[in-house]
């Protein structure tokens, strides 16, 4: 994987609180920068989030603990287990744009009962339901709805802001988050790769869904594309202690029509000798929202620059068509073995790679 990064151009820090407590300048002004960058990079650092003190270090703590559990007990909780894409994936098992990924990771989602299944019920419905959880490890389970818990409220506040920035109501998406939102976790652990074998930690892409709210431990090898550079220039996105990381999914892009930029990004593996632990958190809507697109005031209109569109990888409105194209793809075990019916029924290749992110 060439690695070309852009010269040391910081990603801006904002501050979550200047927006929920503070006055109507302070409020205006968080506005202005998020709209500045959620339109530009679509990257960057959030502090004030709502974090406990302690409450990073003991969920690092739990996914230490869970990753240094023996082989055979992540694997009784493989994610080929589940229909909802609940567990464990081993490093080299998911796919992007076609190729392996070498990290492995527990998936984690909201604790919403399975809803029943039959005929004329939609494939994605089966998204929703229980989670895997190491039996012997009680603190990764508390410790992880403790962390959606924190983490969704400030997911409402900063949709509050961005409603703002998009001129529209600032309760404009309060709906399609209430009750049930998508709230998924992934305990990540990338380890270290010789110089000489693959050094991809997870593929370019763009994420799927709404908002994703990343923690990052010590090490970095987060990259965001710049879309400012010719060729092909990375952005280095480092550990900022006490932040995390936010970037926006495909549901805002399509939603603003391209004003908000869903950005293109990858991980570089860590070298041989160390490991990189991170926790993504995305919070997307309810399965069953489909947004209508929104109708920008004509200043903000005039610099959409449209979808990114690809046949292969068609961008969704609705949030768990859209979200269940995405699993499906990135984890072909479990598409084979749950959702052979959606697969035939739709001419879809598990683990086929999209094009538009070249």
């Amino acid at each position: 994987m060439p690695h070309t990064t852009a010269p040391a151009t910081p990603l801006p820090v904002l501050e979550l609180q200047q927006f929920i407590a503070g006055d109507a300048q302070q409020r205006a002004k968080f506005v202005q920068t998020l709209r500045d960058v959620a339109h530009g990079v679509g990257f960057f650092y959030l502090r004030g989030y709502g974090a406990a003190p302690g409450q990073e270090q003991a969920l690092f703590d739990a996914t230490r603990a869970f990753f240094a559990l023996p082989p055979e007990r992540k694997q009784a909780l493989a994610m080929v287990h589940s229909p909802h894409f609940r567990g464990y994936t081993g490093p080299g098992l998911e796919i992007t744009r076609g190729e392996r990924d070498w990290r492995e990771q527990i998936d984690i989602g909201a604790e919403y009962p399975a809803i029943t299944q039959g005929p004329g019920v939609p494939a994605w419905t089966r998204l929703q339901g229980p989670n895997q959880w190491p039996a012997e490890l009680p603190q990764v389970r508390d410790q992880v709805v403790a962390w959606q818990q924190t983490l969704t409220t400030a997911g409402r506040q900063l949709l509050r802001a961005l409603a703002l920035a998009l001129g529209q109501p600032e309760d404009r998406f309060d709906a399609a988050f209430a009750s049930t939102p998508v709230q998924h976790v992934k305990l990540i652990r990338y380890p270290g790769q010789a110089a000489d074998a693959s050094q991809q930690g997870v593929g370019a892409h763009k994420d799927s869904g709404c908002l994703t709210l990343l923690l990052q431990h010590q090490e970095a090898g987060l990259q965001v594309l710049d879309r400012q550079a010719p060729g092909e220039v990375w952005i280095d996105v480092p550990p900022l202690e006490g932040t995390v990381v936010i970037n926006l999914g495909e549901v805002l892009e399509v939603l603003s029509g391209g004003y908000l930029r869903a950005n293109i990004h990858r991980v570089v593996s860590p070298p041989q000798s160390r490991e990189r632990l991170s926790i993504a958190f995305f919070l997307s809507p309810r399965l069953d929202a489909e947004l209508p697109p929104l109708a920008l005031p004509p200043e903000l209109a005039a610099r959409a620059r449209g979808v990114d569109r690809d046949p292969r990888n068609p961008l969704i409105a609705h949030t768990g068509r859209n979200l269940l194209k995405g699993r499906l793809r990135s984890h072909p075990d479990v598409a084979e073995r749950h959702y052979a019916d959606v697969l035939a029924a739709e001419g879809l290749q598990p683990g086929a790679p999209a094009q538009a992110y070249a």
